[in-house]
């Protein structure tokens, strides 16, 4: 087989060290900085690159690192695998209802085969699409998978690549699309090789998380396609069907031609080839349409993006709470929510008191289909990143967590579950680390703890990132579904996920359609979507709301229900929320 690396930090020699043997690379003469040679290599066999007689290290492209992300690279021969399920694709559309997982804690086992045996639930509960937080590798066992490295490889203690293909198996086996989280805007500070092969970083821009990713500076040429590389073989090689995107505002690139237009130029070319539906999905908190307006029309072709406006609003409106940009939306939570829910951004343009600043610029609520908007109560972020890692069930009754359900799956956006929400679990998500580096471990032990300190938390309270307790507590206890309140807040989950799949209005994309009305001391909030109404009432007593026209039929509805009488009163207990449709 031929192995080729790109290494310009090399002087005069590359050595490709491959099961004890050791064989000098030759320059490429057609590609500036690329060494390349033929060896006789089996699947799985051990290799490395050394550079001018240097430490031995692994292949910036490996598939596999056995042993880790410092251990040597394991060949991958992706045709040995023989897939089971034939597999057409599955579009982000409308009818589409992401699910968000975490490999490491949706069982306690902590692995893609346990995960697989679990993908059943999913199914029947309605969902599309299984998003995966990252699975490249990172040094130790356990962590939220964002400190990866090896972007072409598979979390070993996850299974490695030939699980990861078994899950997709599975999922498609059972109709599911699978979606997987990947991180270009920074790699993990331990187990990270690349700078020792090239200009992958640049000093020229920053970010929190140091030195950013070459994507603009001399070299750059090679970085782009090395990230560009990864993200397709993910597509082609896993059946991957989609690629949520981490923080594209971190992806610092002052190129003509920007890495999102390129890498979704790259995306879409291998969908025509494939003749699969592909999409990039991206975290952005800009509130910059032009992310998801298409090439065609002046846009980075990126197909999707969260919509982390909507969950604020949503947030605050929910639990009062104020604190960071939660200010923002804080001042009028349902106003803050009903303008999310016609033009999606909050932050269209004005001022921002969290910044300082104005931020963000409109929608084009005509031409920009609603679905290309993921729209969540919670996600990973907005759990993980709290001190506690406590959940919305943490705080709130049943029934506002039934009205969080309620405002997500009947929004004109592409809802998005994180995992357990369905049933209210019980058990928090926290932040969880396993650094092999002591001193790293400690940094990051002491960095949570003062940041949460600033915000009047006492230390001791901050779950140690790094104590095994604190993964175990953050994995999903499975046996609460049998009970209450869990099951009926399950239950609920179901029909309102029945109901968009039933119902064409709740599919609509058109944004510019949708009409809500609130009243925010007495803090309910109804909206209407085609010739449907849902109405959420989020106080401790009974509302009264205006509805105009007869909705003479309850479709679904958190407590029992009248339909509103001649004069259009829809009479809704505390804590709870109706979805009404026209007579039959």
């Amino acid at each position: 087989m031929r192995f080729e690396v790109w290494a310009p930090q090399a002087q005069d020699r590359v050595t490709l060290q491959l099961e004890g043997s050791t064989r000098a690379l030759e320059r490429d003469p057609a590609r500036a900085g690329w060494w390349a040679g033929e060896a006789e290599a089996v699947h799985g066999a051990r290799y490395g690159f050394a550079l001018d007689d240097g430490p031995v290290h692994p292949d910036p492209r490996s598939a596999r690192q056995p042993d880790g992300p410092d251990g040597l690279s394991a060949v991958v021969d992706h045709d040995a695998y023989t897939w089971r399920a034939p597999w057409p694709g599955r579009a982000l559309s409308g009818a589409s209802v992401l699910y968000e997982l975490h490999i490491g804690t949706y069982t306690r086992e902590g692995t893609l085969d346990a995960a697989a045996e679990r993908l059943g639930h999913l199914a029947e509960l309605g969902v599309t699409h299984v998003e995966l937080m990252p699975l490249c590798p990172f040094p130790g066992t356990h962590g939220w998978g964002y400190e990866g490295v090896s972007l072409w490889a598979v979390h070993e203690p996850y299974g490695g690549p030939e699980a990861l293909k078994r899950f997709v198996d599975t999922a498609h086996e059972l109709g599911l699309g699978v979606v997987l989280d990947v991180v270009h805007n920074h790699l993990g500070p331990s187990g990270n090789h690349l700078p020792k092969f090239g200009p992958y970083f640049t000093d020229t821009h920053h970010t929190p998380w140091g030195a950013a990713v070459n994507l603009d500076a001399p070299g750059s040429d090679e970085v782009r396609a090395y990230l560009i590389g990864s993200a397709l073989s993910w597509l082609r090689d896993y059946r991957i069907d989609g690629l949520r995107l981490d923080a594209v505002h971190a992806l610092r690139d002052t190129r003509a031609c920007h890495f999102l237009e390129e890498l979704s130029t790259a995306v879409d070319g291998l969908a025509a080839e494939s003749g699969r539906p592909l999409f990039l999905v991206a975290e952005s908190d800009l509130c910059d349409p032009g992310i998801i307006t298409p090439r065609r029309e002046g846009g980075l072709g990126v197909h999707a993006q969260w919509n982390d406006d909507f969950h604020h609003a949503l947030h605050t409106a929910l639990t009062g709470e104020s604190q960071g940009y939660y200010a923002d939306f804080a001042e009028a939570p349902l106003r803050a929510l009903a303008k999310t829910l016609t033009g999606a951004f909050f932050h269209d343009g004005g001022y921002s008191s969290f910044r300082g600043r104005r931020h963000g610029r409109p929608v084009d609520r005509v031409r920009t289909p609603a679905h290309r908007f993921v729209g969540y109560s919670q996600t990973h972020d907005q759990i993980g990143n709290r001190a506690l890692g406590d959940r919305l069930s943490a705080a709130l009754s049943p029934g506002q967590l039934a009205c969080a359900a309620a405002l997500a799956l009947t929004s004109p956006f592409t809802p998005m579950l994180f995992m357990g929400e369905e049933w209210a679990a019980g058990t928090p998500w926290q932040f969880f680390t396993d650094h092999t580096d002591p001193e790293l471990a400690d940094a990051v032990r002491r960095g949570r703890r003062r940041e949460f300190a600033q915000h009047g938390w006492a230390e001791d309270d901050i779950p140690d990132p790094q104590d095994p307790a604190t993964r175990e507590r953050s994995c999903l206890d499975w046996d609460e579904r049998e009970n209450e309140p869990h099951a009926r807040v399950l239950d609920w989950y179901r029909t309102l996920i029945a109901l968009r799949r039933r119902q064409p209005d709740l599919r609509d994309p058109d944004l510019a359609s949708v009409r809500v009305a609130y009243d925010e001391a007495a803090r309910w909030l109804a909206f209407r979507r085609g010739d449907l109404r849902i109405a959420v009432n989020l106080a401790k007593e009974a509302a009264e709301i205006p509805l105009l026209g007869n909705r003479a039929r309850v479709l679904a509805s958190w407590e029992p229900v009248e339909v509103p009488g001649p004069d259009g009163t829809l009479h809704l207990p505390a804590e709870s929320c109706v979805v009404l449709g026209p007579r039959e």
